[in-house]
C-alpha cells in the first residue's frame, strides 16, 4: 500500500505511461477527446487503452483526495 501512497511513484506513471505516446499528443488526451465526441468507432481495445493509460491519473487524483481528507482531518 505503500506504493499507492508515494506521490514521486505515481507522479512518475503519469508523466510515462499516463500520457505516452507522447507525439502528435498524448494518447489519453486523444481518447478523452474521442470519448467527449461521442466514442464513434470505439473498440474494447479502444476501452482498455483509455483504462490502462487513464490509471495513474486515477490513482493521482485519488492520492490528492486522500492528502486533502487526512489533512483537514488533522
Amino acid at each position: 500500500m505503500k506504493l499507492l501512497n508515494d506521490y514521486r511513484i505515481i507522479l512518475l506513471l503519469c508523466l510515462t505511461l499516463g500520457l505516452a505516446p507522447f507525439f502528435p499528443e498524448p494518447h489519453i488526451w486523444g481518447k478523452l477527446k474521442w470519448i467527449a465526441g461521442g466514442a464513434i468507432g470505439m473498440q474494447l481495445r479502444d476501452w482498455f487503452d483509455v483504462l490502462f493509460h487513464g490509471f495513474p491519473w486515477l490513482l493521482l487524483i485519488r492520492l490528492i483526495i486522500v492528502k486533502t481528507i487526512l489533512k483537514n482531518a488533522t
